[in-house]
This record gives C-alpha cells, sequence and structure tokens, in this order.
C-alpha cells in the first residue's frame, strides 16, 4: 500500500500531459507578464494594513527589520519554487512539485492545501476591497443598504454584494483568457505602484526624525495567557512572550507574511509561460525583489511621519497623511488600495484554478474540470465553479478570524517545496535544471527552518482548523482520489501488460 501511496510521477510524464489538446492550456505569457503577476498579488492589504499593526503592537520604528527578515524567510523559499518551476512548468504549482518528488499522498496533502489558502485567501480580499470601496462611497455620500455591505461584525442576516460580485466578475475574465488577465492586471498594478511611489516620495518630505527615536523600543512582556488564542510555541515551552525589543521584531515578521503571501502563486502560471525555464525564475525572485524594496521603503517613510504609538491601526498610510494636513493624499490612497486589491483576488483566484485544474488531470479530482476551454484555452469549468462557491463564501461570512489559515497553508507549502528540492537533486540529477537553487541542501534546509518558525508562531487554534481541514483531505483522497489516480491505472496497466500482478 505504501508504494501507491508514494507513487511519483515522473517530470517527462508530467510535461508530456500538458501537450494533449483536450487538456493544453494556451502559452501567452512573458517574464514582464509574470512579474507584473506577482508584484499585483503581493501588493495589497500587508503594505496598506499591516505596517500600522506591527509598528504599534510589535517593533515600533523597527516594523522596516521585520520586512527584511520575512522577506529573507520568502526569499529562501522563492529560490526553491524557482527551480522547480524552470525544470518543471506545469500547471499546479508545490502540488506538480510534490508529485515529483515526494509522491501522491504527499502531493495531494498540498493540493489540498493549496485548494484552502487560495479560496480563503481570494475571499478574504473580496472583503477587503468591498469594505474599501464601501469607504469611498460614505466618502462621496453614497451609503450600502445594510444587508448588502461587509459582514465583518454584522449581526443581522445578509449579503456583501460587492464582494461577491468582485469574484463574479474577475471569475468571467479568467475564463476569457491569461492574456486579457494579464493586460487588465498590469493597468491595475501600474496604478497601485504609483500609489506606493507616492507615499514614499511624497511622505519622505514630511518626516519627523524624532519618531524614529527610539528605533527598536525597549522590550515590554505580555501576559501569555493559556487559550488556543496563543502562539503554539508559547504553548509548547511555556514561554511568556514580549512586544518591542530584538524578540518583537521577529514576532513581527511572523505578522507581516502575510504580506508576502502571492509570490508562491506565479508558479501555478507555468504551463501557460512561452519560455518557463527562462522566465519563471525571472518573474518569482524579481516581484519579490520588487515588493520587499518598496515594503521596506513605506515602512520607514511612515514611521517617519507619524509616531508609531499614535499609528493607525486600519488605513495607517491614509491617516498618517492625513495627521500631517494632507487629506488629499489619504483620498489618493484610499482608491489606490481599492484598485489594487482587485488584481490580488484575481491571481489568487487564478491560482486556485490551476491547481484545482492539475489535480483533476492526474485523476485525484473528477476528470470532467480537466477539459479547457475549445475557444479560450482556459480550465474554465474549474473557474466557475470556484468562483461561484467562493463568490458565496465572500457574500455570506466574515473571514477574518480564518485569514491565519492563508498563512499557514502557504508555509506548509514553503516547506514541502523546499524538501523536494533537495530529493529531486538526489533523485533525478540528470534533468535540465534552467535555474538551480544555490548551496543545496544548505539553503533549503535554511527555508524549512525559517517557515517551521513562523509557523509554530501561528495561533493554536489555526493549527487546529488546519488539522481538520487535513483530516478531511484524507478522507477525500481514499473515498475517491486513491481508486481514480491517473497515474496508478496507468501503472496498474502496465503491470496487467508485463504478466506482473497490479
Amino acid at each position: 500500500m505504501s508504494s501507491t501511496l508514494f507513487r511519483t510521477k515522473r517530470v517527462e510524464q508530467s510535461i508530456a500531459d500538458t501537450e494533449e489538446p483536450e487538456h493544453a492550456l494556451k502559452k501567452s505569457l512573458s517574464a514582464l507578464d509574470l512579474t507584473v503577476f506577482g508584484v499585483g498579488v503581493i501588493i495589497g492589504t500587508g503594505i496598506f494594513v499591516l505596517t500600522g499593526t506591527v509598528a504599534k503592537d510589535n517593533a515600533g520604528p523597527a516594523v522596516a527589520l521585520a520586512f527584511v527578515v520575512s522577506g529573507i524567510a520568502c526569499a529562501l523559499a522563492a529560490l526553491c519554487y524557482a527551480e522547480f518551476a524552470s525544470t518543471l512548468p506545469v500547471a499546479g504549482s508545490a502540488y506538480t512539485f510534490s508529485y515529483a518528488s515526494l509522491g501522491e499522498l504527499p502531493a495531494w496533502i498540498i493540493g489540498w492545501d493549496l485548494v484552502l489558502e487560495f479560496a480563503l485567501g481570494t475571499a478574504v480580499v473580496a472583503v477587503g476591497w468591498s469594505g474599501y470601496i464601501q469607504s469611498l462611497m460614505d466618502n462621496a455620500g453614497w451609503t450600502m443598504p445594510a444587508g448588502l455591505g461587509s459582514r465583518e461584525g454584522a449581526d443581522a442576516f445578509g449579503f456583501d454584494i460587492l464582494a461577491a460580485a468582485l469574484v463574479l466578475v474577475l471569475t468571467f475574465v479568467l475564463v476569457l483568457g491569461m492574456k486579457l488577465s494579464a493586460r487588465i492586471t498590469s493597468v491595475v498594478v501600474a496604478i497601485k505602484v504609483a500609489v506606493v511611489l507616492t507615499v514614499i516620495i511624497a511622505g519622505a518630505f514630511l518626516i519627523n526624525a524624532d519618531n524614529y527615536d527610539p528605533f527598536i523600543p525597549e522590550s515590554q512582556p505580555v501576559d501569555a495567557g493559556g487559550s488556543l488564542q496563543a502562539p503554539l510555541i508559547q504553548l509548547m515551552f511555556g514561554w511568556a512572550p514580549s512586544n518591542f525589543g530584538v524578540m518583537g521584531i521577529f514576532t513581527a515578521a511572523s505578522v507581516v507574511f502575510f504580506a508576502f503571501i502571492g509570490f508562491d502563486v506565479v508558479a501555478t502560471a507555468a504551463e501557460e509561460t512561452r519560455n518557463p525555464q527562462r522566465d519563471m525564475p525571472r518573474g518569482i525572485i524579481g516581484s519579490l525583489i520588487i515588493c520587499t524594496t518598496l515594503y521596506v521603503l513605506v515602512s520607514i517613510v511612515v514611521t517617519g511621519m507619524q509616531n508609531y504609538t499614535k499609528l493607525s491601526v486600519d488605513a495607517p498610510l491614509a491617516d498618517a497623511f492625513k495627521e500631517t494636513g494632507h487629506p488629499w493624499y489619504a483620498g489618493f490612497i484610499s482608491f489606490g488600495a481599492a484598485v489594487g486589491l482587485t488584481t490580488v483576488c484575481m491571481i489568487l483566484l487564478l491560482g486556485q484554478t490551476r491547481v484545482f485544474f492539475a489535480m483533476s488531470r492526474d485523476g485525484l479530482l473528477p476528470r470532467f474540470f480537466s477539459h479547457v476551454h475549445p475557444r479560450f484555452k482556459t480550465p474554465h469549468r474549474p473557474t466557475i465553479l470556484l468562483g461561484v462557491i467562493i463568490a458565496v463564501l465572500a457574500g455570506f461570512t466574515p473571514l477574518t478570524e480564518l485569514a491565519a489559515l492563508v498563512n499557514i497553508g502557504t508555509l506548509f507549502a514553503f516547506v514541502v517545496v523546499a524538501i523536494g528540492v533537495i530529493i529531486l537533486r538526489n533523485t533525478r540529477p540528470d534533468l535540465p535544471r534552467a535555474f538551480r537553487t544555490p548551496w543545496v541542501p544548505v539553503l533549503p534546509v535554511l527555508s524549512v527552518c525559517a517557515s517551521l518558525w513562523l509557523m509554530i508562531n501561528l495561533p493554536a487554534e489555526t493549527w487546529l482548523r488546519f488539522a481538520i481541514w487535513m483530516v478531511a483531505g484524507f478522507a477525500v483522497y481514499f473515498l475517491y482520489g486513491r481508486s481514480h489516480s491517473r497515474l496508478g491505472q496507468q501503472q496498474a496497466e502496465a503491470g496487467r501488460g508485463s504478466g506482473a500482478t497490479p
């Protein structure tokens, strides 16, 4: 039984499957498109919200260092993703990588994990987008009916029609094709980056150097508590956590990791890239470098404009400009945040459908969803199904309490991909690798350690919810996926053909 659970799919077979006419996706993306996709999905709620939260509660002006620490952890993972994406340019990202290196059951686990990560991520961002739009409407004197607005903090029954509408519109765009999606993303990312650069340039003239003193505030103990809301590492070792100081920077790094989620989504588009061996590493690493630089600069500017103890936790960038007497910039930033979240939502939805499509093509999910549209060459069936489900989820559910699941799911994928790089280097040293992760196995091991460290700093409650989702995944695999596996069926047929017992 163990041999079937850990059967691996050869890289050559994975690439050959992409050439089947009924499963072939249109190749239209360049390195620039991939970089734009990466920037489009990474720059979102993190830069517009988390900067104020972690500066005020965890790190003070040293929040810039927290972004550096988190960026380094992501960079380690990005190098591993770049090698896999250039070696195995197939839709599915970490799921496909795991199938080639670790085996079918680990691949299913990571695929099931990514389905959760991208679905919740899309819904959370859609709800956040709805909140920004409603804020802009309120400023203009327009008010949404209570039953059709955001569900965050709402007691009565209602439906967030704006969040649901956004998901459905983006679903339609993704069905029409990747090139259209790339064009829309390029325009929106240009607006978003312009807003971020405006914050950096305009804010630099409003910096008060006194606000940087102290740059690393003195450490302050925090009540450890004993509930499931406490970080897992605290419950494991009985540590009394502290805010600020050097440890506060690492705590902040665990929080601002949310701001980096997204570069891994770029790898899901490998199959739709014209020259994936060359362009995938450029898109993944390039987008991460750009976003890390912007994050650090924005955090330096905003903590210099306003004392960290007075920063807003809801809209720190916009409110910092208000407090310095420049409300026009605040409105411009709010507009940019609303526009920017559009691409985040679309690219997360893109990643979700590509993982689902890859799992379906392998037979682990119903093969009905693995056929592409005859005209647009997109996986329209899973796109429509998942779009409708996520639209309903975003419309009815306040999802902020589940947002941490997005984080743990991403970090789990990082761990698996890093381990996969080490294993595939040893089992298939003959594979052509357009990009090679440096210092293997040292760098992948460091990536695993960094991701695990951030994971155990998440609340125990998040781990419990994640475990429940994984148990459900095991049930689906053993009840359906294992018996319908395309690889398993091919191996069984080969065994019968050679006279062997399947």
